[in-house]
């Protein structure tokens, strides 16, 4: 459904027409673990349960099982300075189960390439050698609590 009128007739050939629609879908990471086959999402308040399966499935053609929804309503705070209440905006949850068989992975979108893997190999080795080391000074001194360590033979 679009709230944005547009005139019917337009001088020239072709009729030029846009649909814009009001409704927006956004993926969310869950908080609480879900099984393999439930996706959350975050969507527009307007949207019935019938809206994200039709907007899911002709869409994206993603086949939906079941479609539940919830609103969840933010705390309500104190502003500090002028001491007013203060609400964020409800937001409206809808979790999507996939038919049987289908899991949903939540993609990494900030996967380390091999060369950041070795430099992070690469300096954890370095940091155990100087925790090694560190710990073979303090071994080698033990018997001399009240000597400096930059006193040595």
């Amino acid at each position: 459904m679009s709230t944005r009128w547009y005139p019917i007739y337009q001088k020239g050939n072709p009729q030029l027409r846009v649909f814009l629609p009001n409704f927006w879908m956004k993926l969310v990471r869950p908080v609480i673990k879900q099984p393999p086959n439930v996706v959350q999402f975050s969507c527009s308040m307007e949207m019935t349960k019938h809206d994200i399966k039709n907007y899911l499935e002709k869409i994206y053609n993603v086949k939906c099982v079941d479609v539940r929804t919830r609103i969840h309503m933010p705390k309500t705070r104190l502003e500090p300075t002028f001491g007013y209440v203060i609400k964020d905006d409800d937001v409206k949850y809808a979790y999507v189960t996939l038919p049987k068989g289908e899991e949903f992975q939540f993609p990494d979108l900030f996967e380390l390439d091999q060369t950041k893997k070795d430099e992070e190999a690469n300096q954890e080795k370095a940091l155990k050698q100087s925790q090694e080391s560190y710990d073979k000074f303090l071994e080698k001194n033990k018997e001399r609590e009240n000597m400096p360590g930059w006193f040595s033979v």
